[in-house]
């Protein structure tokens, strides 16, 4: 069942949409509930380190903190380098998890077998890939497919709001976005403009969400994307853009995302583990609690749960 939703991650828009109305349901809830994680002894010690796509941090540093107060002997460390930064560190063993907002690349996989890296993958949410605005902006609420492929394509010739629609205003439009490293980039240029990582370069980039909404929040003619929960977090200073992939208009929410309408920018994200990592203790229980207490700490921060029997096939991997 893993590796199929990797598949489905790779297939073309419409089969990804079908694909994620059948994973997620009609309600989108999980039908089951994951059991329990095993208590172990609150004196587990040693550290955990993990790294990678900034999409996936609030998740994994919610699920970081809560496990620090059942283990406080336990360091965690969680790194936000971006998805291919984290695999540059995982494929060489720096790192026992990496989190990641597409799937391994076969390059990055090769890399990790030279290295003798085995690695099991697991889904842990679903997330609706957010463009926004400065909320004093009052002129943009919605842009088609289209329009964001004609602004972010490597041949763009955008620079003003009324190049876009005429009716907009004659002031500069200013970019932000993920780093080249991004998870996050390599998905919204393949489904956007095409082909990953193909891409204007005149905007700024960051590998940390939390920069691309400070100065989203502060430049009144800018426009970005990163993952839903950073909009989530920040409601006061950001304005979402609702998409049109030629049926409408729709706002990324929890069930636009959940009933894939929001089209063509839900997908899941991962965490990757090093197989041989899962035999030291403070790995193994943290893996397990990510399983367990993690589906109801996603929704906390702002993504969407996956079907219940996806966090059981995840334990299910765990050695």
């Amino acid at each position: 069942m893993l590796k199929r939703l990797t598949e489905w991650f790779r297939l073309p828009l419409a089969v990804i949409l079908i694909a994620a109305i059948l994973l997620t349901g009609c309600n989108g809830q999980p039908t089951t509930t994951p059991a329990a994680s095993q208590t172990g002894s609150p004196a587990l010690s040693g550290t955990v380190e993990i790294d990678g796509s900034s999409t996936v941090y609030p998740i994994t540093e919610a699920v970081a903190e809560e496990f620090r107060k059942v283990y406080p002997g336990v360091r965690i460390n969680v790194g936000i380098s971006g998805t291919g930064g984290g695999f540059k560190r995982f494929v060489v063993g720096e790192t026992q998890i990496s989190d990641a907002s597409r799937p391994i690349k076969d390059s990055e996989a090769a890399e990790a077998a030279k290295n003798g890296i085995e690695y099991i993958e697991m889904p842990v949410a679903f997330d609706g890939l957010s463009v926004m605005v400065n909320p004093q902006n009052t002129w943009v609420t919605s842009m088609t497919v289209a329009e964001l492929k004609k602004l972010w394509e490597p041949d763009s010739t955008i620079k003003r709001w009324n190049q876009i629609r005429s009716e907009w205003p004659d002031q500069p439009i200013n970019l932000y976005g993920p780093g080249t490293d991004s998870g996050t980039f390599d998905y919204f240029t393949e489904v956007i403009v095409g082909k990953a990582q193909s891409s204007r370069p005149d905007f700024t980039a960051s590998e940390d969400d939390n920069v691309l909404v400070r100065g989203i929040a502060g430049d009144l003619n800018s426009l970005g994307y990163f993952g839903y929960a950073y909009y989530v977090e920040n409601t006061d200073k950001l304005k979402l853009v609702a998409i049109d992939p030629g049926s409408g208009p729709v706002l990324p929410s929890e069930q636009t995302i959940n009933d894939g309408t929001y089209a063509p920018l839900s997908r899941p994200i991962f965490i990757y583990i090093n197989k041989s990592a899962i035999a030291r203790p403070e790995v193994k229980e943290f893996v397990r609690f990510y399983m367990t207490e993690g589906p109801a700490l996603v929704s906390e921060v702002g993504y969407i749960q996956l079907p219940a029997r996806f966090y059981t096939e995840n334990l299910a991997k765990i050695p």
